[in-house]
């Protein structure tokens, strides 16, 4: 990223009004002059310090091989996979019933069994099926001396997946155990735990998991695990913004082991990492990194914006960069995620900035149209909150030491790179 100031203030809202009155295009007048998105400014450019928090990108993760071998339910774009992976585990098997998810996967992990389209049916309600895939193909015994991990689709227990909805619309409502799709997945996840017995098994899923029914099916679920020989930890709900991810996001989060031992969640971590710590770093030839060519009406309406505000025709917040980002979301399977604006650049994340956010290395690659690339993106677990549970289990429940990251992530310097921001 440039950080140069090509064109001043001045001169942008003249370019901008130019195009807006004679209807032009505006990527194509910023190109005339030597020009792109990045060159635009804020008409508010103050620089903020940032607070001097720890931020870890698994990209600076020497990973060593623990031998532990781990299976993915529900696996998504891969955010478990990636954190287990990172700290060791041996990710035998993702199972997944989206083949836009299922590319991703196989594009990252192409040695890696995953059950899923075009290959395998990766509907987990089909029980026997998938359990007899993963018999054949991994020679899988009972009980399995791994980790599952997994978190049942979230929408129908989700309070964002609602917000494009009216609050006194039919449709503003989360149906919870009882959608027709999602619904009973948690009791479908349950059964492969309970059938092929994993020393650890980790559930995950947005905050609204936990009161949905006012807890009755969460605590149905709890009991039906203790009945079958697993203690396991009073259910959590996080903000992962305390564990070091630059993003606020809450979520649901429920451990179970075959042993006596209560799981301890990893410790929680002030100040919070801000937003723009994730930013930072070059992106320039990174994958995912297209950024979106906004017309001259939505950048005018975006220039004015200030820190945390926002924008409410395109139902957009411009970032604060001295603090966690808002969370980021998925959207549906029928339509992308909804991205925000960059701190300093007036115009929407690209998905590798967001994915940034979400803590995903820079070597993972998104496949699929962009608009399917934000929502893999937003649905998944922060791989680098999965990376902190998965050295938790290796080292309370498999006895295995810490693994350190390999280097000290080495904090830019704000004056430097920011000052042409003002």
């Amino acid at each position: 990223m440039n950080f140069l100031e090509k064109i001043s203030a001045t001169e942008q809202t003249q370019l901008l009004k130019k195009c807006l009155v004679e209807g032009l295009d505006l990527a194509a007048e910023l190109r005339k002059r030597g020009l792109n998105f990045d060159d635009l400014r804020y008409q508010s450019n103050v620089v903020l310090p940032l607070p001097k928090a720890k931020f870890h990108p698994l990209d600076e993760v020497e990973r060593t091989a623990n031998g532990i071998p781990s299976i993915s339910f529900f696996a998504g774009a891969g955010g478990f996979d990636i954190g287990f992976h990172c700290a060791g585990y041996d990710n035998l098997a993702s199972v997944e019933i989206n083949q836009i998810f299922c590319d991703t996967l196989r594009y990252n992990f192409p040695k890696k069994l995953v059950v899923g389209p075009p290959n395998f049916n990766g509907d987990v309600r089909e029980k026997e099926l998938i359990a007899k895939v993963l018999r054949d193909k991994l020679s899988l015994e009972t009980p399995f001396e791994g980790v599952f991990h997994g978190g049942p689709p979230c929408q129908p227990f989700s309070v964002a997946s609602n917000q494009r909805f009216s609050k006194n619309g039919e449709n503003f409502k989360r149906v919870g155990f009882g959608h027709q799709e999602y619904g009973n997945l948690l009791f479908d996840y349950l059964w492969f735990i309970q059938e092929f017995r994993p020393k650890v098994f980790i559930l995950e899923n947005v905050a609204g998991f936990m009161d949905m029914d006012k807890g009755a099916q969460v605590q149905r679920a709890i009991k039906s695990l203790i009945d079958n020989g697993y203690s396991v930890t009073q259910p959590q709900v996080f903000d992962l913004a305390d564990f070091g991810i630059p993003q606020h996001r809450n979520r649901f989060v429920m451990v179970g082991s075959r042993t006596d031992h209560i799981f301890c969640f990893p410790q929680k971590s002030k100040p919070h990492v801000p937003c723009m710590e994730a930013l930072l770093r070059d992106m320039e030839g990174l994958s995912n990194h297209e950024t979106r060519e906004h017309k001259a009406e939505s950048i005018l309406r975006y220039r004015e914006l200030e820190f945390g505000k926002r924008d409410k025709l395109g139902r957009v917040d411009r970032l604060n960069p001295a603090k966690p980002s808002k969370t980021v979301i998925a959207g549906g399977l029928k339509g992308g995620g909804r991205s925000h604006l960059h701190p300093y650049i007036p115009r929407t994340l690209s998905v590798r900035e967001c994915a940034r956010l979400q803590t995903f290395p820079d070597w993972y690659v998104f496949t699929g149209a962009i608009a399917r690339q934000f929502t893999q993106v937003g649905n998944a677990v922060p791989p680098l909150f999965a990376y902190q549970m998965a050295i938790e289990i290796q080292q309370q429940f498999f006895g295995l030491k810490y693994p350190l990251l390999s280097r000290q992530h080495q904090r830019f310097s704000i004056p430097t790179l920011f000052e042409q921001f003002a």
